[in-house]
């Protein structure tokens, strides 16, 4: 046999082993939304909204019903499920400080091992996007006073019963993706993998306030209110102003959520978000049925979550920045070939792993460590799949604009517990929560055995009204032991208050003799009018003040 032709022969062989690994290696389709709360992905949040599409996931998938985000914004959550690493260990401290463009993504390791990519709508995770308002709010948070820094939430209803298509940039994305999947069926051989952001279900810009007011209008039609049940809207609990946490309240004061609300304004802002929910569904449902009508369906991972979830006027707050439930709770669902049906599973996850689970489905080796566990145990029936335990805990941490400290939640069985800053300056709080009250007493961790014979007089406060801290010091001091092995939060919270001293001075003097006029017409603008002199030294204590 000739060299040649034993050449051609091992390059025959090759060329078909690839063709037999594309085949077996599913497509991806995730989908990854903006402001949406994960409680309505279950019961008995689900019964407020109708969600079709996200049902068809759940009936024919599995459902992580306590998913969390790893920081309640956009710009560093996304960071987090896109690098798989923790907030504090990439540094994405705001949404102008996230991931160097460099980074290696799990979509840039598919693509380097056969797949071919596509990455499209609201993408968010590198550094240098969003407003010069939002980075100078998030540098200045330190400062020794109080900024309305958004538009009060507010509602408006556009269209008819036929208005279907209200936010026009994403039914756009949706309809280029869909054309997308259809060149797809029709002439690639490899596997590929499509990622399409929504901005839905985010509150719109006040256009009214100008280009610096933030996003606050709740906006939809009759069409997406008829899927809402109007009985199942409810009017959240608040705490009296003194009462509340004092990064609570200041959340809520620079929120612009202060202020006299009519039981009706917070009703119709709630039923609106959750129509807003219903049109980001239907975007979802038309590419679960581009990918049916073009037979790609049945090997296809479809992966649904967001990157956090929006308050609604829950805790007299709307958009996240919190660690409260409807803030930091997202969906995350998974369907596919080869992967479990109908299944809620309570594991405690976070979107750090998505990336080792992909990866994991797609039989690709991962580059570097880690945050994340890969899900593909709990997501299949598989008894040689891949990956060790899940930790029973996740991590979420927050340093940006809209509240004056840094803030690290764990969560761990069925507590959470927040500490702030230092640990020491400002409260930690303790909640009970509800999730995981499925549980049986057999099944519980040791932090719950730990209160097993105060079960009887337990508060699992699914509100979130009620700071156990001081009832339960034992469980708080063990919970903050397992956080600060996780993540040392005072040198953390110490470099983030550098780092925001340092951008601010670098950004000042770029300004030079404009920097009045400038910082003087942010979104901060109002307060900042009425004592600007007051306010500019401030600035200025803060920033010659001791590190």
């Amino acid at each position: 046999m000739s060299v040649k032709l034993s050449a051609l022969i091992l390059l025959f062989l090759a060329f078909h082993q690839v063709l037999a690994r594309n085949r077996t290696r599913p497509n991806f389709l995730v989908v990854m939304s903006d402001a949406f709360d994960g409680r309505l992905t279950f019961d008995p949040g689900s019964k407020v909204v109708k969600l079709p599409f996200i049902n068809y996931l759940r009936e024919l998938g599995v459902t992580f019903i306590n998913a969390y985000t790893n920081s309640p914004i956009c710009c560093p959550s996304r960071a987090a499920m896109w690098s798989g690493q923790f907030v504090h260990l990439t540094q994405s401290w705001n949404n102008y400080k996230c991931l160097d463009a460099n980074a290696t993504t799990w979509m840039d390791l598919l693509e380097v091992n056969g797949y071919l990519t596509k990455m499209m709508g609201k993408l968010d995770y590198t550094s240098g996007s969003h407003s010069v308002s939002n980075r100078v709010e998030a540098w200045t948070r330190d400062v020794q006073f109080l900024l309305r820094q958004e538009g009060r939430p507010v509602t408006q209803l556009v269209g008819n019963m036929s208005t279907v298509r209200i936010m026009g940039k994403d039914w756009e994305n949706i309809d280029k993706a869909t054309q997308w999947i259809q060149q797809r069926a029709e002439s690639s051989q490899q596997p590929f993998a499509l990622y399409l952001g929504l901005n839905l279900p985010h509150p719109y810009k006040t256009e009214s306030l100008g280009p610096t007011a933030g996003g606050s209008t709740f906006r939809t039609s009759p069409h997406w209110l008829e899927k809402v049940s109007s009985e199942q809207v409810t009017v959240p609990k608040w705490l009296p102003g003194a009462a509340m946490h004092p990064v609570d309240f200041y959340s809520t004061f620079t929120k612009n959520c202060s202020g006299f609300f009519t039981e009706e304004e917070i009703v119709n802002i709630r039923a609106f978000y959750y129509a807003m929910c219903a049109e980001a569904d239907a975007m979802l449902g038309q590419l679960i049925s581009a990918l049916r009508e073009t037979h790609l369906l049945n090997n296809t991972v479809v992966i649904f979550t967001a990157d956090h979830g929006e308050l609604a006027m829950e805790h007299r707050q709307f958009y996240k920045m919190s660690m409260f439930e409807g803030s930091s709770h997202v969906p995350l669902l998974f369907m596919g070939p080869g992967l479990m049906s109908g299944v809620e599973a309570d594991q405690l996850v976070s979107l750090v792993d998505i990336y080792p689970t992909v990866l994991d489905l797609a039989d690709v080796a991962p580059v570097g460590s880690l945050s994340g566990y890969s899900l593909l145990p709990l997501l299949s029936t598989c008894s040689s799949c891949p990956g060790g335990p899940h930790p029973d805990w996740v991590l979420s941490e927050y340093h940006g604009c809209n509240a004056n400290a840094s803030t690290y939640m764990l969560r761990s069985g069925r507590w959470k517990y927040i500490a702030y800053a230092d640990g020491l300056r400002v409260p930690p709080q303790l909640f009970g929560e509800r999730q995981l009250a499925r549980r049986n007493h057999r099944n519980l961790n040791p932090l719950d055995c730990l209160c097993n014979h105060l079960f009887a007089d337990m508060i699992l406060d699914k509100e979130e009204l009620h700071n156990v801290v001081f009832k339960f010091t034992e469980v708080s001091a063990q919970l903050d032991k397992l956080l600060r092995s996780i993540v040392h939060y005072p040198e953390v919270s110490a470099a983030v208050h550098r780092y925001n001293k340092e951008s601010f001075v670098a950004w000042r003097h770029t300004l030079g003799r404009n920097y009045s006029q400038v910082i003087s017409s942010l979104r901060w603008h109002v307060d900042w009018q009425r004592n600007p002199l007051a306010n500019e030294r401030a600035i200025d204590k803060w920033l010659y003040g001791s590190f």
